[in-house]
């Protein structure tokens, strides 16, 4: 298979003139390098396994070459022909936001399928034979499993964020949907990690002899975003702080990152107590709810959304200028994907993490896992008594280690001298007293005259 030539532009891809519309009227002219990589390789008919950061614009490196393909060889159909499979009712929409924006001028159809959602009306789109379907697995199931679903058409099979459908335990639906496919198809699988457990088991299953691309190093820093860490002394003293950077370094649209869903109502009911324009995302929340606050938050009505991780993939808001890790993220692809947020489509993004003494160790595992140049700065008005642990190194360790076992051994050196000590007056009689019933503490009665 030889390589195609990299395109330099769209005009590059000689893509239709319905998309290359559709691409000018959304402000898009050059791809970025993932669609320089994945629009020729798609087009060529390969399956694909690729490694690409959030942000990349993956999601258009596979929509792209699947419109164009799907205009080419338009067809009467009786079910979807392309099927992406997403973990996150969040991500659905976002792809949805896409296909509609650069396919305005084409009449491609669009349906989403996800959890949270009436089902009747999912069976009434599903009767529409869309073109393309997004799908998030736990429904779809649900739809083949009665009959209301059909994939016997299918051409074309998009696994976005496999890795974190692997995360959420989604690998058992994935692979009931692969049963119900179409074989003669072309399969694409989009994975931010390659080191993801489980995902060799599921690319056998789903690629035949596929070309790998690792596009983006996950875990190397992004360059149009700024990294900075606030210390923090407890949970009230970062809602000040929070606070302080709200009201002192306004931003059009903040995204606030915590770690638990009652957190999140908690911190979202104090910021309004303070007067702030914020909101509250989190998976309890039904669908309805959840349109409701990213419509709030993407229109500009609230500038705050505070969100658990369930936000953290597939949430593309423009203009979201500053990320605050109001808890610091569990694990370093976490702070990757919450801090991939800001700082898209070439715009400057900051990302800023409060640490208080518990989270030290595992913010510092992240900076090194990461590779992260982060600024440490200070809010005059709220500092932190929390300084900062010292990094301990492993001679420092060593000598620790030493010290407790000696310590151990002196202690367990004393101890049988200390029985013998107590073992010297076994079996001896203590000298009588003089008064008879002092040592048991009784004294007879005097005898009466």
């Amino acid at each position: 298979m030889t390589n195609a030539p990299i395109p330099e532009t769209f005009d590059d891809i000689d893509l239709p003139e319905p998309l290359l519309r559709g691409l000018a009227k959304a402000g898009l002219t050059t791809p970025t390098r993932v669609q320089q990589q994945v629009i020729p390789a798609v087009l060529s008919g390969a399956d694909l396994l690729v490694s690409a950061a959030t942000g990349s614009g993956k999601t258009l490196a596979f929509l792209l070459p699947i419109m164009q393909q799907l205009l080419d060889r338009r067809v009467a159909q009786n079910s979807p022909r392309v099927l992406v499979l997403v973990p996150t009712r969040e991500l659905a929409r976002q792809i949805q936001t896409h296909f509609m924006a650069v396919g305005s001028y084409t009449r491609l159809t669009v349906e989403v399928i996800t959890g949270g959602e009436n089902r009747g009306h999912q069976i009434s789109r599903l009767r529409r034979n869309p073109d393309l379907l997004i799908a998030t697995p736990g429904r779809l199931v649900e739809h083949l499993e009665i009959g209301e679903a059909e994939l016997d058409e299918l051409q074309y099979l998009v696994l976005d964020e496999a890795d974190r459908m692997l995360d959420m335990g989604f690998a058992e639906q994935v692979l009931a949907i692969l049963g119900h496919c179409r074989r003669e198809r072309q399969s694409l699988l989009f994975s931010a990690t390659l080191q993801q457990r489980g995902l060799d088991d599921l690319a056998a299953h789903l690629l035949r002899q596929p070309r790998t691309l690792i596009m983006d190093v996950v875990r190397a820093p992004h360059p149009d975003i700024r990294h900075q860490l606030l210390l923090s002394d407890a949970f009230e003293h970062k809602r000040q702080q929070l606070h302080w950077l709200l009201c002192n370094e306004p931003a059009d649209k903040t995204l606030v990152f915590v770690n638990k869903r009652e957190r999140a109502e908690q911190l979202g009911n104090w910021l309004i107590g303070q007067q702030q324009r914020c909101a509250v995302l989190h998976g309890e929340l039904d669908q309805p709810e959840r349109k409701r606050v990213m419509r709030l938050f993407r229109d500009g009505r609230v500038s705050v959304l505070i969100a658990t991780d369930l936000a953290a993939r597939g949430l593309d808001v423009p203009g979201v200028q500053r990320v605050v890790n109001f808890d610091v993220p569990r694990a370093g692809e976490d702070y990757l994907h919450r801090s991939g947020r800001t700082g898209r489509a070439g715009e400057q993004g900051t990302a800023v993490t409060l640490v208080a003494a518990p989270e030290w160790n595992r913010m510092q595992g992240i900076q090194r896992y990461l590779h992260l140049d982060i600024q440490q700065r200070v809010i005059d008005e709220w500092p932190a008594h929390f300084s900062g642990a010292p990094r301990r190194s492993k001679s420092r360790k060593r000598q620790q280690g030493a010290m407790v076992k000696s310590k151990l051994a002196k202690q367990a050196q004393a101890k049988p001298k200390d029985r013998l000590r107590d073992r010297k007056n076994i079996g001896k009689r203590r000298k009588p007293s003089s008064r008879p019933g002092i040592e048991s503490g009784f004294e007879p009665p005097k005898r009466r005259n």
